[in-house]
């Protein structure tokens, strides 16, 4: 896979292991027949933006394929908590108290525990979800001490029209002031910039699965 490459080649010019880069194929709009494929070729972490588009699609898929992992990389309504919880393994739109609360209490209820990743807005923009970066550390303290959440990572979604370079130097840097492990940064046009920058989960959907 070319992907796969690219990643490798991303990895040793910033003298990292392949090991420390997650590739997430996103899946979403694409039917089943266009999944199976790509998991035949090794691929086990995918990506969903919608709750109701994965609860369609992968139970079944992951029921005879055991090893797959799905990520939630869309936004999350609270009402959709219990259904999160149940179907993903890293969930990683985590951006307000309302989310918070119902993530805690599906966990406790369900004993099951994704991965969350908090979703920072760097730049923003008013039509996308995601925390501020100058309110980042007081929602990422609430989310450990108000609501008992373990966040593991950060996640964010340069605006097109901008170099996605100084958003990704901005995440890891609040990531790192909060002894955060994780970034979940870089998609199809800049997941090698992201890598550069420290990416830990790099969401890949057109380069693996063509165009919508």
């Amino acid at each position: 896979m070319a992907v796969e490459v690219e990643i490798a080649r991303a990895c040793k010019d910033a003298r990292r292991e392949r090991s420390t880069v997650t590739l997430i194929a996103v899946s979403k709009t694409f039917e089943p027949d266009a999944i199976v494929p790509v998991i035949g070729a090794g691929q086990r972490v995918f990506g969903e933006n919608r709750v109701q588009e994965a609860k369609a699609k992968w139970p079944d898929l992951i029921a005879s394929r055991p090893g797959v992992e799905l990520h939630l990389i869309g936004p999350l309504q609270s009402n959709k908590a219990k259904e999160a919880v149940v179907l993903f393994d890293a969930i990683h739109s985590v951006d307000r108290p309302s989310i918070c609360e119902a993530l805690a209490k599906e966990i406790v209820k369900q004993d099951r525990r994704p991965l969350l990743f908090v979703q920072l807005n760097t730049g923003e923009e008013p039509q996308k979800a995601g925390i501020a970066p100058q309110d980042a550390d007081a929602f990422i303290a609430s989310c450990r001490d108000k609501y008992g959440l373990d966040i593991s990572g950060l996640m964010c979604i340069p605006p097109v029209d901008e170099a996605p370079t100084p958003h990704f130097a901005l995440t890891a840097k609040i990531a790192a002031r909060n002894g955060l492990k994780l970034l979940s940064m870089g998609m199809s046009a800049d997941f090698a910039t992201a890598i550069q920058f420290g990416a830990t989960h790099v969401r890949v959907g057109s380069a693996i699965f063509g165009h919508r």
